[in-house]
């Protein structure tokens, strides 16, 4: 029951994930680099499955920070942007991107990977049946007006910087152009600050809780003893847990793997990745974009998107029998060994070095400091 013993935990997920967590930062830096933001407003008119595709598409593309796809879902949606397209945006590029998988895969396995991919399209489908049929447009009239007011949020900065390479060439004449290079080492650090402190959380809570939680509470807590209420009630309780925990994205994967190994569903694995958009710190962020009542509205429209689609993905893996036959994710004691892991960290280590130099050398500090210092027209300026 030692704090060590906690910390130990922790920081063994840690160095388990931090190659992948620089390699899934890199992907997504190159992918912003070469996408613009500027045409998202245009894409998205309405909530037809065109539009909620091109949404789903482009939040696969953007950041993994819940915080970040929130601001830049409110920034579109006060353009023009059609408001459901906009929250499928939302959850597209907090559930569907490329660190997220990677991360999954090595502390979960890949079936969950699997899962989360086939799993995020659904929820997006589920939320926009539900939103028309709950929220209303004359509510969605009064949230733009109080988003409008521009109210400030803790990514808004982030949001609104557009740093991506446009000009005419092949995406990957634009992503190896200087200004494609420094664009990406841009996004990596940006995505890095956005993050960092959930990670740091998320690893501490997982750590806290495989050390010091026994595994009777979570047996209990999951209805382990009752297969069948367990499959039920893991996609109800999973959100729930998640909104308690406070921690967003990729954060949440370390404590799922806990969760799991204590004895949540399948399918409420899922649904809790799918909460780090109904966290309490960000329902209040919904208040200030949208108003008490479209914050409330969402919310629960939100999690009962997140919970049904929870059964259908157990329902899913049941039927194909791709559900673990072993409760073995990966939450390993301190311990740092000459292996795979080791090399790839260090490899890593070193591009990231590299990057983050270049980052530096070309204005990074300048960035650093409009994200704290909110500025409209600073914030659409393109880096060079």
């Amino acid at each position: 029951m030692s704090i060590w013993h906690a910390l130990s935990m922790a920081f063994a997920m840690g160095w388990e994930i931090l190659w992948a967590l620089i390699l899934g930062f890199l992907l997504s830096g190159a992918i912003q680099a070469v996408v613009s933001k500027k045409q998202m407003t245009r894409l998205l008119p309405d909530d037809s499955p065109k539009s909620l595709l091109i949404a789903t598409g482009l939040g696969a593309a953007s950041s993994s920070c819940s915080y970040v796809a929130v601001a830049l879902a409110r920034s579109i949606f006060t353009k023009g942007a059609n408001f459901a397209s906009a929250i499928a945006f939302e959850i597209a590029s907090t559930n569907l991107v490329i660190e997220l998988g990677i991360i999954m895969a090595l502390l979960l396995g890949w079936q969950f990977t699997l899962a989360e991919f086939v799993g995020g399209p659904i929820m997006i489908i589920l939320f926009a049946i539900l939103a028309r049929l709950f929220i209303s447009p004359k509510l969605i009239e009064q949230a733009r007006i109080i988003a409008e007011r521009g109210v400030q949020g803790k990514m808004e900065a982030h949001a609104q910087m557009d740093m991506s390479v446009t000009e005419n060439g092949t995406l990957l004449s634009r992503l190896l152009s200087s200004k494609g290079k420094t664009a990406t080492s841009h996004y990596f650090v940006m995505d890095w600050q956005a993050v960092y402190k959930d990670i740091l959380i998320g690893l501490l809570l997982a750590g806290a809780a495989a050390a010091w939680i026994p595994d009777s509470f979570w047996k209990g807590l999951f209805l382990t003893s009752h297969p069948l209420l367990s499959v039920i009630w893991g996609p109800i309780i999973g959100p729930i847990v998640a909104m308690l925990s406070f921690v967003c994205s990729i954060g949440n994967v370390p404590l799922a793997a806990v969760l799991w190994n204590g004895g949540i569903s399948f399918g409420g694995v899922i649904s809790f990745i799918f909460a780090d958009l109904i966290i309490l710190p960000i329902i209040n962020i919904y208040r200030k974009y949208y108003g008490w009542r479209m914050a409330l509205r969402l919310t629960g429209v939100m999690y009962v998107a997140m919970v049904i689609a929870g059964y259908i993905i157990e329902g899913i893996a049941q039927l194909l029998n791709f559900i673990p036959d072993q409760r073995s994710a990966t939450v390993l004691e301190a311990s740092v060994s000459w292996n795979y892991t080791t090399v790839l960290n260090i490899v890593f280590l070193i591009i990231a070095a590299l990057v983050v130099t270049r980052f530096f050398k070309t204005g990074g500090r300048g960035v650093l400091k409009m994200m704290s210092q909110p500025s409209n027209s600073a914030h659409q300026r393109a880096h060079k």
